[in-house]
């Protein structure tokens, strides 16, 4: 189930929540829908590896646990503020050359490489002291708010 309220405006806070899963393809179609298309293939990889990990990583897949979404256009750019309701961690920024997060064993390295698109394709990345909400911006000179 997702559940959206009105489509942001200037200054406004919109939220979405879905139960955990990863099919996310409507749930970033609603993200995207007032995105400037050069940005959006970008902030759509971005903000896909960032559900995956709220969804996997954090719900563990529990379609009793839900994804919540906070999103806003403003006159500096967009933000989101994705939370889950699992456990936590502790991020670290990665080493994004090498494509590895520093607190991962090598054997699991591969799962580093979410966190390192993260601080890529975003402007500002950053968790809750808790590792459960995500807070991730895209500055621009003047957000383009468009209605569709």
């Amino acid at each position: 189930m997702i559940a959206i309220s009105l489509p942001p405006t200037r200054r406004h806070w919109s939220t979405i929540s879905f139960s955990s899963t990863l099919y996310l393809y409507p749930i970033l179609d609603l993200l995207l829908a007032n995105i400037p298309s050069f940005l959006e293939p970008e902030i759509r990889l971005g903000l896909q590896e960032a559900l995956v990990n709220a969804a996997k990583h954090g719900n563990r897949l529990d379609p009793q646990k839900t994804v919540l979404v906070e999103f806003c256009i403003s006159n500096k750019g967009y933000s989101w503020v994705i939370s889950d309701e699992g456990q936590g961690f502790s991020p670290q920024r990665c080493d994004c050359e090498n494509h590895l997060a520093p607190h991962l064993p090598p054997d699991i390295s591969e799962n580093g490489r979410g966190l390192c698109i993260l601080h890529q394709v975003f402007d500002k990345v950053y968790w809750n002291s808790q590792g459960t909400k995500l807070h991730l911006s895209k500055q621009t000179k003047t957000a383009k708010f468009q209605l569709s």
